[in-house]
């Protein structure tokens, strides 16, 4: 068997708005077309087209939406389908999936992190709900949703009950596990982190959601440690980014507090190479950027 790698690497931000304009026929709700979402939509219309020539046998996915006290934990159940409504806006994301999982993967990935040091479990429940997270972050970057078997990830909560630095660490670590299970798997795996940038929401929306009138950047703080990122992104500058991150998520509310970056960079082995950034745009005051890294075989 040949050694598996990553073919790619994405920041896939999840705003169930994005799927909800784009009407899939597995969404029930159906958006008026305004247009305030255009830049993030045309980013992952660009995302798509690329993907679409990739050669991949796994998606691996990690959600800020699947919340575990204890540990990193991996579904690990064959085929799920069900019925995802969003707890927060159940008006733009009522939306029926069915996925199959690479369990043997997702074993090998909690095996590789447990010999690093890492709490973890496997997720044998049939009946659990898929996280919305997981689902917004596959419909709308793949070609062809669902189509390849994938591993998910939870989020756990080293940045909380200890500190970011300590969070950080820990998610790398979990990336250099996803590195050394793919290799040992013959897979040839496209990742996903599926995150917002800069995190501070408005708590109230418009009659019309998608109405662009309302949609901007919560505030100038978050907007310049947002393109302070995407410069460092731009410019292959990965480990800068890793010495920064504690600070951009404290002080940008970042939603990397949950890990997904700083996992999808050690899974890339921290790139010194240029990422593709494909859109920038707000989600209710949210920074959203969608990002390709290709590593090189």
């Amino acid at each position: 068997m040949s050694e598996g790698r990553i073919v790619a690497g994405c920041l896939s931000p999840h705003p169930p708005h994005l799927v909800y304009a784009a009407n899939p026929q597995a969404n029930e709700p159906q958006a008026s077309g305004s247009g305030a979402w255009k830049p993030l939509a045309d980013g992952y219309t660009t995302l798509k087209a690329r993907l679409s020539d990739l050669d991949y046998d796994v998606v691996i996915v990690h959600t800020p939406h699947w919340k575990t006290t204890i540990g990193h934990h991996f579904l690990g159940v064959p085929h799920f389908d069900g019925f995802s409504v969003d707890p927060v806006f159940p008006n733009l994301f009522r939306f029926k999936y069915e996925l199959d999982i690479d369990v043997e993967l997702a074993e090998l990935l909690a095996a590789e992190a447990s010999d690093r040091g890492l709490v973890t479990s496997m997720m044998r429940n049939p009946d659990f709900r898929v996280d919305y997270g997981t689902l917004t972050c596959c419909q709308l970057a793949l070609p062809n949703p669902f189509e390849k078997p994938m591993v998910v990830l939870s989020s756990s909560n080293p940045y909380h009950y200890f500190s970011n630095d300590v969070g950080d660490r820990e998610m790398l670590a979990l990336g250099h596990a996803t590195r050394a299970a793919v290799a040992k798997s013959g897979r040839k795996a496209l990742l996903l982190a599926s995150t917002s940038m800069s995190h501070r929401h408005f708590t109230e929306e418009p009659d019309d959601p998608e109405d662009p009138r309302f949609e901007y950047i919560y505030n100038n703080n978050q907007l310049a440690w947002d393109k302070r990122m995407l410069t460092l992104m731009k410019s292959g500058r990965c480990a800068q980014i890793l010495a920064e991150m504690p600070d951009f998520i404290q002080q940008s509310v970042s939603e990397c507090k949950e890990g997904g970056f700083t996992w999808l960079l050690g899974a890339l082995d921290v790139p010194d190479y240029p990422a593709l950034v494909h859109g920038y745009g707000s989600v209710i005051g949210t920074g959203n950027a969608i990002v390709e890294w290709r590593p090189q075989p």
